[in-house]
């Protein structure tokens, strides 16, 4: 049976972590999840849950993790830094010290760390992969007996590895890849990963232990890219390999058509000329399972994706940080001259019925006016290294807080009353756009539309104005376009409700 002490479980807004959660709640255990962001893990289905604790903090926070740590029995470590900014290896190896420490200094009784095969003793071992490695050898050096789960490519639907496969074989019927399409690689499905990191909980043979963890078959990606070209009933695709295509080349290809941004499908391509093949298959007497092959778990992503039911999202991971200046009572000052173009107007329909239209915006749904445009915008955001529309969203009508939303970020969402979006497109400041609700008597509706910008030197203000009489054309008819959506009668507006200009500001204004 589960001991009374929670669980403690990193990076639980990731991928992997967001998924591993419900299933140690769902076996009885007590959890305390590990968040930059709680407010991200709020609208998950099961944050409400008698047995889970929301803990915020950040591994590279060495207080705030010694705190969340305290009172607990073990601690899962999902984190990792690929894709931020910086060098990610030095903040790994600071986040791997600080764990250790932490578990040491509030007597867990054991760590366990989901990391990555290949050989360190491989001089060619990519960047991202050694660090996963050092990561195990700091955690096992530490007073706390640590498991280190050596996982090559996990496949599952919402997963970065398997979005870019997706996306590849997809768009193209013809490919041109590096040399690495013949690697040999052992994938594993997502459910399989679960399956070891929640059995090796409690078995006492796995404490402190290193376990090489893969699927039933060793493929190359090209077979890989074969078989999901059959399960999508897709045409077989022409891949034909270079010598030319360098790593960094392979990751701007991959971001451009993929929605994997260039930060993580860098380090990504980089790995993926290392062969990795499980050498050590102890685990399988240890924890045995039924292992789901390459097509079988293919065939599962798919029908997650087609039944629009994909659990977690490789976009979930990062923390969600408003910009300071939307915290300011003074908005317009704070940190600079706030720029806004907001509309409103008013319908005979309640706020429920106008958050429908509002809550499907963007993905498959599209803006509602101009979607050529914000297509346009979409790929110059991607050219210049941004997110793009390549994201989507995760379900078509279900919005929560941390969700992507092609290149914005719900920070807030509260039905059927308010949205609140920041924009996560390459540009020269910071922009939010809202979306208000304001119930009226007679059943009638004040739907406002307000986006603000923050800019950031001469070059931001400068990219506002030249944008101006596009931003006032597209907002005016997405709102007026939203409106008709939800099929009421539109009873006044859309009228602008924001100066054109910033206001001066009053000197007296703010005194006591």
């Amino acid at each position: 049976m589960p001991a009374a002490k929670p669980v403690l479980v990193t990076g639980a807004t990731g991928y992997v972590g967001g998924r591993l959660v419900p299933r140690l709640l769902n076996g009885g255990y007590r959890v305390r999840a590990l968040a930059r962001s709680p407010a991200k893990l709020q609208g998950r289905p099961w944050a409400g849950h008698p047995s889970l604790e929301l803990a915020p903090g950040d591994v590279l926070d060495y207080d705030s993790l010694l705190q969340a740590a305290q009172g607990c029995r073990a601690a899962y470590y999902l984190v990792h830094s690929m894709g931020a900014t910086g060098d990610f290896s030095e903040k790994d190896r600071r986040a791997a010290g600080n764990m250790a420490k932490a578990a040491a200094a509030s007597g867990l009784e054991r760590l366990i760390y989901l990391g990555g095969l290949g050989s360190a003793a491989d001089p060619n071992l990519s960047e991202h992969l050694r660090s996963r490695h050092e990561v195990a050898r700091i955690l096992q050096s530490g007073a706390v007996p640590a498991t280190f789960l050596r996982a090559a490519m996990i496949l599952g639907s919402g997963g970065a590895a398997f979005e870019i496969m997706r996306y590849l074989v997809d768009r193209l019927p013809v490919m041109l890849t590096p040399r690495w399409v013949d690697t040999p690689v052992q994938p594993i499905a997502i459910r399989n990963v679960l399956g070891y990191l929640v059995g090796c909980l409690e078995h006492p043979r796995m404490q402190g232990e290193t376990f090489d963890i893969g699927g039933p078959e060793v493929v190359t990606y090209r077979q890989l890219f074969d078989i999901y070209a059959e399960e999508a009933h897709l045409p077989r695709r022409l891949i034909i390999p270079v010598p030319v295509l360098t790593p960094h080349l392979s990751a701007y290809w991959i971001h451009l058509v993929t929605p994997v941004p260039a930060s993580l499908a860098q380090p990504l391509a980089a790995g993926l000329s290392n062969p990795v093949v499980c050498r050590d298959n102890r685990i399988r007497d240890l924890i045995p399972q039924e292992l789901l092959d390459c097509r079988q778990t293919i065939r599962l992503a798919l029908e997650r994706v087609r039944q629009q039911t994909v659990e977690t999202c490789w976009r979930d991971a990062g923390p969600l940080i408003p910009p300071e200046w939307t915290h300011c009572g003074d908005t317009d000052f704070a940190g600079g001259t706030v720029l806004s173009c907001g509309y409103r107007l008013r319908l005979q329909a309640t706020p429920e019925e106008v958050w429908g239209p509002i809550s499907s915006i963007g993905g498959e749904t599209g803006w509602y006016f101009a979607d050529w445009l914000w297509a346009l915008r979409g790929w110059l955001d991607r050219l210049a290294g941004g997110a793009g529309l390549n994201r989507g969203r995760l379900h078509p009508t279900n919005l929560k807080a941390g969700d992507a939303l092609d290149f914005w970020r719900v920070l807030a969402v509260e039905p059927p009353r308010r949205l609140l979006l920041l924009a996560e497109m390459k540009m020269p400041g910071e922009a939010l756009m809202e979306f208000r609700l304001t119930p009226l008597a007679g059943g009638q509706t004040e739907v406002q539309q307000l986006s603000r910008f923050l800019p950031r030197g001469l070059g931001g203000i400068l990219y506002w104005y030249s944008l101006f009489p596009f931003h006032q054309w597209v907002y005016r008819g997405m709102l007026e376009a939203l409106a008709r959506a939800v099929g009421k009668p539109i009873l006044s507006g859309p009228e602008r409700f924001t100066p054109v200009w910033p206001r001066k500001r009053d000197p007296g204004r703010g005194k006591q």
